[in-house]
């Protein structure tokens, strides 16, 4: 753009040409306006700051104050300033100026399609844009510097603009990118070391690598900025080791034309080796000598690491740190200052003086938030442990940032606390927490094809309800939403079975402390199935009405990350002429009334979705009332019919309702601990006809308790690169041994973990690499009644590809273990079935998890005659997390 400023003459009609005197004071008369514009005359005016009547030196301070107010839109490539005319005192002026032109499309040459899209995006190149000089230099800028840190080192970006003909004052953008080839590191040299070897100091240039064929994890690409950081990283791995004074005394980065490669030499100066002599602690009142020497773990006569002793100090990679810093500002002292100063050097040894300056305490005074468009002010505010008047403290704030973010209604990785008014002197620090709303409700809609049919699934959850507001209709938009509960629909169905169920949950029972109150209730029926002819029998049924009530609360000790929760759950189970493997009798019902506690402790953080730090336990313990201990019943006897024999003959025969029938092979109908049993002719009772009447006598009530632990570890290794480690257990145990296990409530292990219609109240673990529920083990008759005891254990690296509200994306590979086991006296823990893969997985706010794994079995399935691996298998998943 440019700006001309004609003071001594104007140009008019015909080229007359009217003088004034220079610096001269006039009243504008009026501005007229003109050039290639699309705006108001007016608008331009009062753009560039000026109104008739005012008064004006030409030239002068209005005018240039003027031109700079249109230059700073970015809107215009000339503005021209002429003198129309001058009558008495009175000014006349007119502004040329021409608007910039505008996008109309831009065309990329050089490379995919699939790329366009996110380089638009990225440098904002929409129709309509203005396109000025500062957008041309900036994209092309971006551009290559993004294929630079690709490994195009090469990369050239060419940009023209044609006028578009079709419309007016606007231009088409031509984007020619030449990357060229991906420049690799053929070899970085290091000369002038001698305590490590080069290959070590490779290792700690964690993005900057030389070629290498058998590496696959990090290419050997160089980006500047990088390149810098890794020499920082060489340095400092000089100082761990006690070489204070080393530094590098030149590096080179040569490019090789002929091969299409470049070479880095890096010349260093490694000192001496240096040792820690005395420390003196100056300025702490608050703290002990020996407590702060406590925590900084350095001790006189070790070697020296000037990396251990700044992060003691104040480590930066960890805001939850345990350094000197975070035990100031964890007691409030956020004004405090501590620095580790070297005070003498003598030979080998440097004494030191760590000088703190402890500063008043600090104290949270007014806390706001937002960007809650939806979500009420309360509910984040009930999660907040940065309160007004309390004491400052940096764990406060990360645990509040880590809370907010476990609403999961924010976008954790955007949460942004904000430090308002800072004033040392009264000693307070206002907070600011901006967030960023994201989607909260999710539906799940799927069909597939399993068991023999088709099953279909709708499921609505609302994980921000609002139940007070339900009958209030401005509220609906499209429900109640913002108060932070859960309501959850959930109808499954195909031609054999169907589901209902229907839960709700409130964090904060009651509104003052966080109780969390939760209830459910569904409803399922199944009918007999031939999975061979796929036709159902619908006058054979299994009903299951299931509710259940909870409460949920939050201790204070051992501190506030751990949760006692119990909760009462009852089943009834009815059975109507289904007659399968799973159970022994297949009329009547059976009743499962439970109790369940737990205890747990989550202080994963700070996304739930991608866990970057913290730990997850919980144990459990589900009972039910022990029935045999007061029903009079003897179960020893119960199920022993076939040994039971008559001590006298009958007279006639009789059928199972001692009705007479006449001769045949049964006699007559006993009563024996409350169950009827045929007894036959040759004086014993026929216990295969009749045990389906004892099991339903031994499971009337279910009677069992049922152990479970889990733990879940997440810690970063390097960069984003997470790693994840599981071990869970369960256990399901009777009180008698005479009364048995019951066929309910068992585990089934392998596959995906998905249940689908499951209707025995089993639960299934997922193991990956092999098929669903495969690792169970079976009975003498092939059939898989379910386990009663398994473990698993899981390490899982995990990448995030993309981390937005929108959609987070990582990628992940395993190693899994487990075995499932019918009896506690055939466990072995050692004896796993095992299992590597990777697989992806994808949350977007309003569809859950997706997911999808492959998986390779490397043993055999626990069935007979099976020897080879199980091999590779392929696992979809749907709103659950392994």
């Amino acid at each position: 753009m440019s700006i001309i400023l004609l003071g001594c003459i104007s140009q008019i009609n015909a080229q007359d040409r009217i003088p004034f005197d220079q610096g001269v004071k006039y009243n504008l008369a009026d501005v007229e306006v003109t050039g290639k514009i699309s705006f108001n005359e007016q608008t331009v005016v009062t753009f560039a700051g000026l109104e008739k009547g005012q008064k004006i030196t030409v030239p002068g301070e209005e005018i240039s104050n003027a031109i700079k107010k249109l230059g700073k839109l970015g809107l215009f490539s000339d503005i021209d300033f002429y003198v129309n005319k001058i009558e008495g005192d009175s000014i006349f002026l007119s502004l040329n100026i021409n608007e910039l032109p505008k996008l109309s499309e831009v065309k990329f040459v050089g490379i995919k399609k699939s790329k366009v899209e996110g380089l638009v995006k990225d440098n904002g190149l929409t129709p309509g844009k203005v396109v000025n000089d500062n957008l041309i230099t900036t994209t092309k800028n971006y551009i290559e510097n993004k294929y630079k840190k690709d490994g195009y080192f090469n990369t050239k970006v060419n940009i023209k603009t044609i006028q578009d003909t079709t419309v007016i004052n606007m231009v088409k953008m031509l984007v020619n990118i030449d990357k060229g080839d991906k420049i690799k590191i053929r070899e970085i040299v290091f000369t002038g070391n001698e305590k490590f070897t080069s290959s070590k100091l490779r290792k700690t240039m964690s993005n900057t690598k030389q070629k290498n064929p058998i590496r696959i994890f990090k290419a050997s690409k160089y980006i500047k900025d990088k390149y810098k950081e890794d020499l920082v990283a060489v340095i400092d791995k000089y100082k761990e080791k006690g070489y204070r004074d080393a530094r590098i005394l030149s590096d080179s980065v040569v490019f090789n034309k002929e091969r299409n490669d470049i070479s880095i030499n890096v010349n260093l100066e490694e000192g001496h080796k240096y040792y820690f002599g005395n420390i003196k602690f100056l300025g702490n009142t608050v703290y002990s000598d020996q407590g702060l020497r406590s925590i900084l773990g350095v001790k006189k006569g070790d070697v020296y690491n000037g990396v251990l002793l700044q992060k003691r100090i104040a480590d930066k990679t960890k805001p939850d740190g345990e350094d000197i810093t975070n035990v100031y500002q964890n007691n409030g002292y956020l004004f405090s200052n501590i620095n580790a100063v070297e005070v003498k050097t003598a030979n080998d040894t440097i004494d030191f003086e760590i000088r703190v300056v402890e500063g008043p305490i600090a104290y949270f005074n007014k806390i706001t938030v937002v960007g809650n468009d939806k979500t009420n002010d309360e509910v984040i505010y009930r999660e907040l442990r940065t309160k007004p008047g309390r004491k400052y403290s940096k764990d406060d704030l990360v645990r509040t940032i880590r809370e907010i973010g476990q609403l999961g209604f924010f976008d954790p990785e955007a949460i942004d606390p904000k430090f308002k008014n800072v004033d040392a002197a009264s000693g307070t620090v206002d907070i600011e927490y901006n967030l960023v709303e994201k989607g909260s409700s999710q539906i799940e809609l799927q069909g597939g094809y399993g068991g023999g049919g088709f099953i279909g699934t709708l499921g609505l959850s609302f994980n921000n309800f609002s139940l007070r507001n339900m009958f209030n209709k401005s509220a609906y938009k499209p429900l109640p939403m913002g108060d932070g509960q859960k309501v959850s629909l959930r109808l499954q169905g195909s031609t054999y079975f169907q589901t209902y169920s229907l839960s709700f949950s409130e964090p904060w029972f009651g509104g003052k402390k966080p109780v969390q109150f939760s209830t459910s209730l569904s409803y399922s029926k199944q009918f007999l199935n031939n999975y061979v002819t796929r036709s159902v029998d619908k006058s054979k049924s299994f009903n299951i009405l299931s509710l259940s009530v909870g409460l949920a609360k939050t201790l204070k000790k051992p501190d506030d990350s751990f949760v006692f929760s119990n909760s009462l759950s009852f089943q009834y189970y009815d059975l109507n002429n289904y007659n399968t493997g799973l159970f022994t009798f297949g009329n009547g019902s059976a009743r499962n009334f439970a109790y369940t506690i737990g205890l747990s402790r989550n202080n994963k953080g700070v996304n739930p979705i991608f866990p970057t730090y913290g730990s997850e336990f919980n144990i459990s313990a589900k009972f039910t009332p022990p029935y045999s201990s007061f029903n009079k019943v003897d179960y020893a006897n119960l199920g022993n019919l076939a040994e039971y024999k008559l001590t006298n003959s009958a007279d006639g025969y009789f059928d199972a309702n001692d009705d007479w029938v006449g001769t045949g092979d049964y006699v007559k109908t006993e009563t024996i601990n409350g169950a009827s049993v045929l007894v036959k002719a040759d004086g014993f009772a026929d216990a295969d006809t009749d045990q389906a009447k004892v099991d339903q006598k031994k499971f009337n009530w279910l009677e069992y308790y049922k152990i479970k632990f889990k733990a879940d570890w997440y810690q970063k290794i390097y960069g984003k690169l997470v790693l994840r480690t599981l071990g869970e257990f369960g256990f399901l145990g009777a009180y008698n041994s005479a009364r048995g296990l019951v066929p309910f409530e068992r585990f089934f292990v392998g596959g995906d973990g998905l249940a689908n219609f499951a209707l025995d109240g089993r639960e299934v673990v997922g193991l990956r690499g092999y098929p669903n529920q495969s690792l169970t083990p079976t009975d003498n008759r092939g059939a898989q009644n379910g386990a009663t005891i398994y473990n698993k254990f899981s390490m899982e690296l995990r990448y995030p590809l993309t981390l937005k509200s929108s959609a987070s994306i990582y990628g992940l590979a395993f190693l899994e273990g487990g075995a499932a086991y019918d009896a506690f006296k055939n466990y072995n823990p050692f004896v796993l079935q095992r299992s590597a893969g990777f697989g992806l997985r994808v949350f977007m706010p309003a569809f859950g998890l997706l997911g999808i794994d492959f998986g390779y079995g490397f043993d055999a399935l626990p069935i007979e005659g099976i020897t080879k691996p199980n091999g590779w298998e392929t696992h979809f998943i749907i709103g659950q997390q392994f």
